[in-house]
């Protein structure tokens, strides 16, 4: 009998001293609070300690969204049902290729996606780290049609490798968030590595920390591969 293999594959940019994540909002700011030589008059010689402080938005890095970001009444991060986020099985959608912008019901038909987190691959986090990245004119997005699509398939959480799910070209309307947050459905924003993972067999873990009145925060999501 032939033994298992387990992949783990990375699907979040790491946190950087200033990095833009969303054009106009700021990056982190990382500092010491406590540096090893500082702690050395705290304990005994030869016993050091660092201590780090992170200055940031909540929406840095690869995060994630809960319903509270969109609505007033919606569940936070302390509320977050862990299956959500959790071992929860991947389909991904492969829209590399796709010569619109905008993602809707036909390019994610042909997939099965009840009961899964649902992964919208653009391969736009190529462009990551570069103005290229930012521009959101050119950005790939999930329409309102599509948004509304994946909520009625039974979409367990909806994820993208773009700068939004939304078309943030404009000041206008976010149907994407509007839709999928109001049906309880969270949403992970900037992933990356998606090129890596099979279209289905993989297992998605994204489960941020349980901050009471947040809706949003940077998670460290990974997939899980058995063959």
């Amino acid at each position: 009998m032939a033994e298992s293999t387990r992949k783990l594959v990375e699907l979040n940019h790491p946190i950087t001293e200033g990095m833009t994540t969303y054009p106009g909002m700021p990056g982190p700011a990382i500092t010491p609070y406590l540096t090893w030589e500082e702690s050395k008059s705290h304990y005994e010689e030869g016993t050091e300690f660092s201590i780090g402080r992170i200055e940031m938005i909540a929406n840095t890095g690869t995060y994630l969204d809960t319903p509270s970001h969109r609505y007033r009444d919606g569940y936070d991060l302390a509320g977050l049902d862990l299956a959500k986020v959790a071992d929860v099985p991947a389909t991904v959608i492969n829209l590399s290729g796709a010569e619109t912008r905008a993602i809707g019901p036909e390019a994610l038909a042909a997939h099965v996606v009840g009961g899964t987190a649902v992964l919208l691959r653009t391969d736009w986090s190529r462009h990551w780290g570069t103005d290229a990245y930012l521009d959101t004119a050119s950005a790939p997005f999930l329409s309102a049609e599509g948004a509304q699509y994946l909520v009625e398939a039974g979409a367990v959480l909806v994820g993208i490798d773009s700068v939004n799910i939304d078309d943030a070209s404009g000041a206008g309307p976010r149907p994407a968030h509007t839709t999928l947050l109001g049906a309880g459905i969270p949403i992970l924003e900037h992933l990356t590595g998606l090129e890596r993972l099979p279209v289905t067999g993989a297992r998605l873990h994204a489960a941020p920390p349980r901050i009471v009145g947040f809706g949003t925060f940077p998670t460290r999501a990974y997939a899980v591969i058995e063959s």
